[in-house]
């Protein structure tokens, strides 16, 4: 029998075993808490490696950026040098822009896009603010003074073809050992899931502008 099955088999308690005034149910899920953690701290010391990862979140869910921005503010709050990149967004003046410009010479934060496709009406000049923020990500992956790069919304430019994914797939390949990348958007590539090494997908459930008719606000949308 393995610790996992282990966790859950009802465990059979002696008085002795059980402590002074508990309860039999007390005193088996004080047993069965006891194995859990034998478990996890078995895996935790078999897992002696660190590497830098490429992560990708997409999916038709909201959350995508929300959650690659709590990693922005983990890594900030380590001290580690990050950088975003938006690629899409850009027409507007992003509000988590303005909420971490405090953060000064330890953040860069680059929004080159300049709307969907629908409002810009411009293929050519998508494709070209596109591989223009591509340029610039790139110079970040490379540099090994940032821990973290956020691609955000790359993975809708890799889908409309404004870049060209053997192309990322490489850059991302020059990253440094240690340095982490965040793609995020919906629709990622199955290329970038292979290449990936965390891929989170959010899925729609229900969303209060498909079935209420609710616009985008600010402080939940942008």
């Amino acid at each position: 029998m393995t610790l996992d099955s282990q966790l859950d088999t009802p465990s059979d308690l002696t008085p002795s075993e059980s402590a002074v005034g508990e309860s039999p149910e007390a005193g088996q899920h004080r047993k069965k808490m006891q194995r859990r953690k034998e478990v996890q701290d078995q895996r935790l010391a078999d897992m002696t490696s660190e590497k830098g990862l490429i992560i990708v979140h997409t999916g038709n869910g909201k959350g995508k950026t929300t959650a690659a921005l709590g990693m922005v503010l983990r890594s900030l709050g380590h001290g580690y040098q990050v950088a975003i990149v938006q690629f899409i967004k850009g027409a507007w003046e992003p509000a988590e822009k303005a909420a971490f410009e405090h953060w000064g010479d330890q953040l860069e934060f680059h929004a080159l896009g300049e709307g969907f496709t629908w409002e810009t009406q411009d293929r050519d000049r998508d494709i070209l603010k596109a591989t223009q923020a591509w340029e610039t990500a790139l110079k970040f992956i490379k540099d090994p003074n940032f821990k973290l790069v956020l691609l955000d919304e790359i993975n809708i430019a890799l889908k409309l073809g404004y870049l060209n994914i053997e192309e990322v797939i490489a850059g991302l390949s020059e990253k440094t050992e240690d340095s982490h990348v965040i793609l995020t958007g919906r629709g990622a590539l199955p290329a970038l899931l292979e290449r990936a090494d965390l891929v989170t997908e959010m899925t729609l459930v229900k969303h209060p502008f498909r079935e209420q008719g609710v616009k985008a606000q600010p402080g939940i949308e942008f």
